[in-house]
Protein backbone atom coordinates (compact mmCIF):
# COMPACT_ATOMS: atom_id res chain seq x y z
CA UNK A 1 0.00 0.00 0.00
CA UNK A 2 1.34 3.03 -0.77
CA UNK A 3 1.41 6.28 1.23
CA UNK A 4 -1.64 7.99 -0.50
CA UNK A 5 -3.47 4.96 -0.45
CA UNK A 6 -2.57 4.81 3.44
CA UNK A 7 -4.44 8.14 4.10
CA UNK A 8 -7.67 6.55 2.79
CA UNK A 9 -7.71 3.91 5.69
CA UNK A 10 -9.93 4.67 8.57
CA UNK A 11 -7.17 4.87 11.28
CA UNK A 12 -5.27 7.29 9.33
CA UNK A 13 -7.91 9.62 9.13
CA UNK A 14 -8.42 9.80 12.21
CA UNK A 15 -4.90 10.65 13.01
CA UNK A 16 -5.23 13.61 10.75
CA UNK A 17 -7.99 14.80 12.70
CA UNK A 18 -6.86 14.69 16.04
CA UNK A 19 -3.42 16.11 14.34
CA UNK A 20 -5.51 19.22 13.71
CA UNK A 21 -7.84 19.46 16.49
CA UNK A 22 -4.31 19.25 18.68
CA UNK A 23 -2.61 21.71 16.16
CA UNK A 24 -5.41 24.37 16.90
CA UNK A 25 -6.22 23.77 20.73
CA UNK A 26 -1.95 23.31 21.91
CA UNK A 27 -0.72 27.26 20.85
CA UNK A 28 -4.50 28.59 21.72
CA UNK A 29 -3.43 28.42 25.06
CA UNK A 30 0.18 28.45 24.90
CA UNK A 31 -0.20 31.98 23.90
CA UNK A 32 -1.27 32.55 27.58
CA UNK A 33 1.38 30.68 29.19
CA UNK A 34 3.87 32.25 26.88
CA UNK A 35 2.35 35.51 27.71
CA UNK A 36 2.47 34.56 31.75
CA UNK A 37 6.07 33.66 31.43
CA UNK A 38 4.86 29.85 32.25
CA UNK A 39 6.26 28.15 28.80
CA UNK A 40 7.19 24.98 31.31
CA UNK A 41 4.01 24.36 32.74
CA UNK A 42 2.58 22.29 29.77
CA UNK A 43 5.43 20.01 30.82
CA UNK A 44 4.86 19.94 34.58
CA UNK A 45 1.07 19.29 33.67
CA UNK A 46 2.47 17.00 31.65
CA UNK A 47 4.19 15.02 34.32
CA UNK A 48 1.28 15.16 36.37
CA UNK A 49 -0.73 13.50 33.49
CA UNK A 50 1.30 10.69 33.36
CA UNK A 51 -0.13 9.42 37.25
CA UNK A 52 -3.03 9.45 35.49
CA UNK A 53 -2.30 7.28 32.71
CA UNK A 54 -1.11 4.86 35.11
CA UNK A 55 -4.06 5.21 37.22
CA UNK A 56 -6.68 4.30 34.03
CA UNK A 57 -4.11 1.61 32.89
CA UNK A 58 -4.42 -0.40 36.44
CA UNK A 59 -7.88 0.55 37.04
CA UNK A 60 -8.74 -0.54 33.68
CA UNK A 61 -10.77 3.00 32.89
CA UNK A 62 -10.02 5.17 30.10
CA UNK A 63 -6.59 6.10 30.53
CA UNK A 64 -7.51 9.83 28.80
CA UNK A 65 -10.74 10.50 30.92
CA UNK A 66 -8.33 9.82 34.44
CA UNK A 67 -5.12 11.65 33.15
CA UNK A 68 -7.89 14.38 32.38
CA UNK A 69 -8.90 14.65 35.59
CA UNK A 70 -5.14 14.12 37.90
CA UNK A 71 -4.04 16.87 34.68
CA UNK A 72 -6.70 19.29 36.17
CA UNK A 73 -6.35 18.56 39.38
CA UNK A 74 -2.46 19.43 38.86
CA UNK A 75 -2.73 22.25 37.03
CA UNK A 76 -5.17 23.23 39.82
CA UNK A 77 -3.24 22.66 42.86
CA UNK A 78 0.32 24.50 41.25
CA UNK A 79 -1.99 27.85 40.78
CA UNK A 80 -2.77 27.37 44.46
CA UNK A 81 0.78 26.69 45.26
CA UNK A 82 1.43 29.50 43.16
CA UNK A 83 -0.49 32.35 44.50
CA UNK A 84 -1.26 31.58 48.20
CA UNK A 85 1.71 29.62 49.10
CA UNK A 86 5.42 30.81 49.82
CA UNK A 87 6.87 28.82 47.11
CA UNK A 88 7.39 30.23 43.09
CA UNK A 89 6.15 28.96 40.33
CA UNK A 90 9.28 27.55 39.02
CA UNK A 91 9.61 25.49 42.14
CA UNK A 92 5.97 24.34 42.30
CA UNK A 93 6.51 22.99 38.40
CA UNK A 94 9.42 21.23 39.68
CA UNK A 95 7.74 19.49 42.49
CA UNK A 96 5.18 18.41 39.79
CA UNK A 97 7.50 17.08 37.08
CA UNK A 98 9.47 15.16 39.73
CA UNK A 99 5.80 13.72 41.70
CA UNK A 100 4.15 13.38 38.66
CA UNK A 101 6.62 11.17 36.62
CA UNK A 102 7.66 9.20 39.98
CA UNK A 103 3.97 8.49 40.22
CA UNK A 104 2.98 8.03 37.28
CA UNK A 105 5.80 5.59 36.92
CA UNK A 106 5.29 3.74 40.42
CA UNK A 107 1.35 2.87 39.99
CA UNK A 108 2.47 1.38 36.93
CA UNK A 109 5.07 -1.09 38.23
CA UNK A 110 2.10 -1.75 40.83
CA UNK A 111 -0.43 -2.57 38.24
CA UNK A 112 1.99 -4.86 36.59
CA UNK A 113 2.25 -2.51 33.59
CA UNK A 114 5.06 -2.72 31.38
CA UNK A 115 6.87 0.18 29.85
CA UNK A 116 5.62 -0.08 26.51
CA UNK A 117 1.90 0.59 27.60
CA UNK A 118 3.34 4.17 29.03
CA UNK A 119 5.26 4.81 26.23
CA UNK A 120 2.67 5.40 23.41
CA UNK A 121 1.17 8.31 26.02
CA UNK A 122 4.95 9.52 27.05
CA UNK A 123 5.59 9.15 23.08
CA UNK A 124 2.60 9.79 21.27
CA UNK A 125 0.83 7.34 19.21
CA UNK A 126 -1.36 8.79 16.58
CA UNK A 127 -1.88 5.98 14.52
CA UNK A 128 -3.41 4.28 17.10
CA UNK A 129 -5.95 6.66 18.56
CA UNK A 130 -9.65 4.76 18.42
CA UNK A 131 -13.02 6.19 17.25
CA UNK A 132 -14.00 7.03 20.96
CA UNK A 133 -10.54 8.70 21.85
CA UNK A 134 -11.43 10.93 18.77
CA UNK A 135 -14.48 12.03 19.88
CA UNK A 136 -13.15 12.98 23.28
CA UNK A 137 -10.29 15.03 22.04
CA UNK A 138 -12.70 16.45 19.40
CA UNK A 139 -14.89 17.71 22.06
CA UNK A 140 -11.88 18.89 24.46
CA UNK A 141 -10.37 20.70 21.78
CA UNK A 142 -13.24 22.48 20.80
CA UNK A 143 -14.03 23.39 24.07
CA UNK A 144 -10.54 24.79 24.61
CA UNK A 145 -10.46 26.80 21.52
CA UNK A 146 -13.76 28.63 22.18
CA UNK A 147 -13.09 29.29 25.37
CA UNK A 148 -9.29 30.85 24.38
CA UNK A 149 -10.82 32.77 21.60
CA UNK A 150 -14.07 34.41 23.23
CA UNK A 151 -12.22 34.97 26.49
CA UNK A 152 -9.14 36.54 24.71
CA UNK A 153 -9.58 40.02 25.57
CA UNK A 154 -9.85 38.94 29.54
CA UNK A 155 -7.29 36.13 29.20
CA UNK A 156 -5.06 38.55 27.80
CA UNK A 157 -5.29 41.32 30.31
CA UNK A 158 -4.89 38.97 33.30
CA UNK A 159 -2.07 37.05 31.81
CA UNK A 160 -0.50 41.03 31.20
CA UNK A 161 -0.64 42.60 34.11
CA UNK A 162 -2.80 41.28 36.98
CA UNK A 163 -3.45 44.23 38.82
CA UNK A 164 -4.11 46.65 36.24
CA UNK A 165 -7.08 43.81 35.60
CA UNK A 166 -7.66 43.43 38.83
CA UNK A 167 -8.59 47.67 38.82
CA UNK A 168 -10.85 46.91 35.61
CA UNK A 169 -13.14 44.32 37.81
CA UNK A 170 -11.77 41.41 35.91
CA UNK A 171 -12.12 37.94 38.33
CA UNK A 172 -8.28 37.49 38.43
CA UNK A 173 -7.92 34.04 39.95
CA UNK A 174 -10.89 32.75 38.39
CA UNK A 175 -9.06 33.27 35.24
CA UNK A 176 -6.03 32.53 36.68
CA UNK A 177 -7.71 29.06 37.47
CA UNK A 178 -9.11 28.73 33.97
CA UNK A 179 -5.86 29.17 32.44
CA UNK A 180 -4.29 26.40 34.31
CA UNK A 181 -7.83 23.96 33.79
CA UNK A 182 -7.53 24.91 29.89
CA UNK A 183 -3.87 24.34 29.78
CA UNK A 184 -4.13 20.53 31.49
CA UNK A 185 -6.86 19.61 29.03
CA UNK A 186 -4.92 20.89 26.33
CA UNK A 187 -1.90 18.18 27.61
CA UNK A 188 -4.15 15.31 27.58
CA UNK A 189 -5.54 16.40 24.21
CA UNK A 190 -1.95 16.64 22.73
CA UNK A 191 -0.67 13.30 24.42
CA UNK A 192 -1.84 10.48 21.72
CA UNK A 193 -0.41 13.13 19.27
CA UNK A 194 3.21 14.47 20.55
CA UNK A 195 3.23 12.31 23.39
CA UNK A 196 3.29 13.83 27.51
CA UNK A 197 7.00 14.79 27.25
CA UNK A 198 7.05 16.81 24.50
CA UNK A 199 3.44 18.15 25.09
CA UNK A 200 4.78 21.85 26.05
CA UNK A 201 6.85 22.00 22.34
CA UNK A 202 3.84 21.88 20.47
CA UNK A 203 2.16 24.76 23.58
CA UNK A 204 5.21 26.63 23.18
CA UNK A 205 7.22 26.53 19.77
CA UNK A 206 4.51 27.84 17.59
CA UNK A 207 3.58 30.95 19.77
CA UNK A 208 7.51 31.37 19.88
CA UNK A 209 7.31 31.26 16.02
CA UNK A 210 4.39 33.42 15.92
CA UNK A 211 5.87 36.18 17.80
CA UNK A 212 8.67 36.77 15.67
CA UNK A 213 6.46 37.70 12.65
CA UNK A 214 3.35 39.81 14.57
CA UNK A 215 2.67 42.68 16.05
CA UNK A 216 -0.31 42.24 18.09
CA UNK A 217 -2.43 39.99 20.51
CA UNK A 218 -4.90 39.09 18.20
CA UNK A 219 -2.20 37.92 15.03
CA UNK A 220 -0.21 36.19 17.36
CA UNK A 221 -2.93 33.64 18.37
CA UNK A 222 -4.67 33.09 15.05
CA UNK A 223 -0.91 32.75 13.59
CA UNK A 224 -0.08 30.48 16.77
CA UNK A 225 -2.97 28.44 15.76
CA UNK A 226 -2.26 27.89 12.17
CA UNK A 227 1.25 26.89 12.63
CA UNK A 228 0.74 24.18 15.14
CA UNK A 229 -2.28 22.83 12.83
CA UNK A 230 0.80 23.16 9.91
CA UNK A 231 3.07 21.44 12.17
CA UNK A 232 0.86 18.81 13.51
CA UNK A 233 -0.84 17.69 10.46
CA UNK A 234 2.79 17.96 8.29
CA UNK A 235 4.40 16.16 11.12
CA UNK A 236 1.91 13.64 10.37
CA UNK A 237 2.17 13.17 6.64
CA UNK A 238 5.89 13.52 6.92
CA UNK A 239 6.59 11.00 8.71
CA UNK A 240 4.03 8.45 7.29
CA UNK A 241 5.93 8.96 4.14
CA UNK A 242 9.25 8.75 5.39
CA UNK A 243 8.41 5.60 7.53
CA UNK A 244 8.57 3.56 4.10
CA UNK A 245 12.11 4.00 4.38
CA UNK A 246 13.17 4.68 8.25
CA UNK A 247 11.09 4.00 11.08
CA UNK A 248 9.95 7.26 12.19
CA UNK A 249 7.46 8.66 14.96
CA UNK A 250 4.95 11.27 14.41
CA UNK A 251 5.41 12.65 17.59
CA UNK A 252 9.26 14.01 17.58
CA UNK A 253 8.45 14.66 13.57
CA UNK A 254 5.81 17.40 14.58
CA UNK A 255 7.60 19.09 17.11
CA UNK A 256 11.07 18.91 14.90
CA UNK A 257 9.26 20.59 12.14
CA UNK A 258 7.44 23.30 14.58
CA UNK A 259 11.40 23.58 15.46
CA UNK A 260 12.50 23.87 11.94
CA UNK A 261 9.71 26.92 11.47
CA UNK A 262 11.13 29.12 14.34
CA UNK A 263 14.38 28.51 12.97
CA UNK A 264 13.36 30.10 9.34
CA UNK A 265 11.19 33.04 11.31
CA UNK A 266 13.59 33.49 13.69
CA UNK A 267 16.15 35.59 11.37
CA UNK A 268 13.02 37.11 9.46
CA UNK A 269 11.65 38.72 12.77
CA UNK A 270 15.13 40.18 13.14
CA UNK A 271 14.93 41.62 9.87
CA UNK A 272 11.29 43.17 10.53
CA UNK A 273 12.22 44.46 13.99
CA UNK A 274 15.23 46.48 12.62
CA UNK A 275 13.68 47.31 9.27
CA UNK A 276 10.88 49.10 11.38
CA UNK A 277 13.40 50.56 13.65
CA UNK A 278 14.96 52.32 10.89
CA UNK A 279 11.13 53.79 9.49
CA UNK A 280 10.79 55.11 12.70
CA UNK A 281 10.24 58.82 13.14
CA UNK A 282 12.44 61.08 15.38
CA UNK A 283 10.76 62.16 18.20
CA UNK A 284 9.65 65.84 17.70
CA UNK A 285 11.85 68.10 19.40
CA UNK A 286 14.59 65.55 19.78
CA UNK A 287 18.25 66.45 18.41
CA UNK A 288 19.57 64.30 15.98
CA UNK A 289 22.50 61.99 16.55
CA UNK A 290 25.60 62.46 15.53
CA UNK A 291 25.77 62.97 11.25
CA UNK A 292 28.32 62.75 8.68
CA UNK A 293 27.93 65.92 5.65
CA UNK A 294 27.35 63.98 2.06
CA UNK A 295 29.04 65.92 -0.82
CA UNK A 296 27.75 64.28 -3.35
CA UNK A 297 24.30 62.39 -3.45
CA UNK A 298 23.45 60.32 -6.77
CA UNK A 299 19.72 61.08 -6.06
CA UNK A 300 17.73 63.79 -5.46
CA UNK A 301 15.15 63.85 -2.71
CA UNK A 302 12.36 65.49 -2.68
CA UNK A 303 8.27 65.09 -3.15
CA UNK A 304 7.27 62.26 -5.78
CA UNK A 305 10.87 61.09 -5.07
CA UNK A 306 9.90 57.45 -3.99
CA UNK A 307 11.78 56.95 -0.54
CA UNK A 308 9.77 57.61 2.88
CA UNK A 309 9.62 60.86 4.25
CA UNK A 310 9.99 61.42 8.01
CA UNK A 311 9.18 64.75 9.39
CA UNK A 312 11.68 66.11 11.69
CA UNK A 313 11.12 69.27 13.51
CA UNK A 314 11.63 71.89 10.67
CA UNK A 315 12.75 69.77 7.99
CA UNK A 316 11.85 66.41 6.12
CA UNK A 317 14.34 63.17 6.84
CA UNK A 318 14.17 60.85 3.82
CA UNK A 319 14.81 57.32 4.04
CA UNK A 320 17.05 55.62 1.61
CA UNK A 321 19.17 52.47 1.91
CA UNK A 322 18.58 52.00 5.85
CA UNK A 323 19.57 55.68 6.31
CA UNK A 324 18.06 59.20 6.89
CA UNK A 325 19.35 61.80 4.75
CA UNK A 326 18.18 65.30 4.76
CA UNK A 327 18.36 68.72 2.78
CA UNK A 328 20.62 71.02 4.51
CA UNK A 329 21.85 73.91 2.36
CA UNK A 330 24.19 72.44 -0.80
CA UNK A 331 24.62 69.34 0.99
CA UNK A 332 22.84 66.38 2.36
CA UNK A 333 23.11 65.32 6.06
CA UNK A 334 23.26 61.81 6.93
CA UNK A 335 22.06 60.18 10.21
Amino acid sequence: MTPLELFGEPFMQRALIAALLTGLAAPAIGTFLVQRRLALMGDGIGHVAVTGVALGLATGASPLWTAVLVAVLGAVLIEVIRERGQTNGDVALALLFYGGLAGGVFVSGLAGQSAAALNRFLFGSLTTISSGDVLITMGLAITVVTLCVGLAPQLFAVAQDQEFARVAGLRVRAYNVLVAVLAAVSVTVAMRTVGLLLVSALMVVPVATAQQLTRSFRTTIGAAMVLGTLASVGGLVTATFASYQVNVAPGPTIVLLALACYTVAWPIGIWQRRRARLLEPFAPGEAAVSHDACGEHPHAHGPGCGHLAVPHDDHVDYVHDGHRHAVHGAHYDEH
